[in-house]
């Protein structure tokens, strides 16, 4: 007993810098791998938003396309930004000089991003971009402070700022009728309603939990027949069993 509470201190106290370094809770993605065309949709918006500074080497165009349900020529002609051979893995179209020079580091590699943060954290972290003047990128993150990323998807959601609670409220803190409000107001709307948004973040949060593990699309596939091969030998031997002791007893 002595062994399991320290453990569970220890893994308390473990997680206890992620969740004070953002401040603030992280939404539910709801998020389906099984879904194809929230994959397809979610690669192209990561291609056309994301693939320009962030690449994904350990994914290759050709197993981007076997999983996706994609033809060669689809693949190299809407998702390959670089000009890549189809079988190469994809890079961002940016160079690691040009990202240090233009953000202070090079914009790290999103393969594994939904294995080490988690894809709540991808879904919310995209939705909570503000204006922020005193940022050298105009941007400013409540789930990652200080991100040297800009707010790349501004036109679709719109221009966020901080809202004003009022005194006796923390930042984000404030309550409404329905629970905690928003901590952010519009200031300049953008191409797509909430809805609509949300939508477009969580098709790229699902495109990103792909990436981190191509093989969950095969491994959940097959799941389903190993299940009813270990159902049907089960029965099996229970009728074997059966046979074998029926003179003993």
């Amino acid at each position: 007993m002595n062994l399991r509470i320290v453990l569970v201190a220890l893994l308390t106290f473990a997680a206890a810098p992620a969740l004070a370094a953002s401040g603030a809770a992280l939404q539910p993605a709801h998020t389906n791998v099984g879904n194809q065309a929230s994959l397809q949709r979610g690669a192209a918006l990561f291609m056309n938003y994301c693939s320009s500074c962030h690449s994904m080497q350990y994914l290759r165009y050709s197993r981007l396309a076997r999983d996706l349900g994609l033809t060669e020529e689809q693949v190299m002609q809407h998702l390959n930004m670089t000009g890549a051979k189809f079988g190469e893995p994809i890079r961002a179209a940016m160079s690691t000089t040009s990202g240090e020079t233009f953000f202070g580091k090079a914009p790290p590699d999103l393969t594994l991003t939904a294995r080490s943060r988690g894809v709540d954290w991808i879904y919310t972290y995209l939705k909570s971009f503000y204006a922020d003047d005193s940022r050298s990128v105009g941007w400013n993150n409540t789930i990652l402070p200080g991100a040297s990323m800009p707010h790349v998807l501004w036109e679709l959601q719109g221009v966020q700022r901080l809202a004003d609670h009022g005194e006796g409220h923390a930042e984000g803190e404030a309550e409404d009728a329905h629970g905690p409000a928003s901590p952010f107001e519009l200031a300049a709307p953008g191409k797509l309603g909430a809805a609509e948004y949300d939508e477009v973040v969580r098709d790229i949060t699902t495109f990103m939990q792909y990436a981190a593990e191509p093989a969950a699309l095969e491994r959940e596939k097959y799941g389903v027949w190993v299940v009813l091969f270990l159902a049907a030998l089960t029965f099996l031997l229970w009728l074997l069993k059966h046979e074998y002791w029926r003179d003993v007893h």
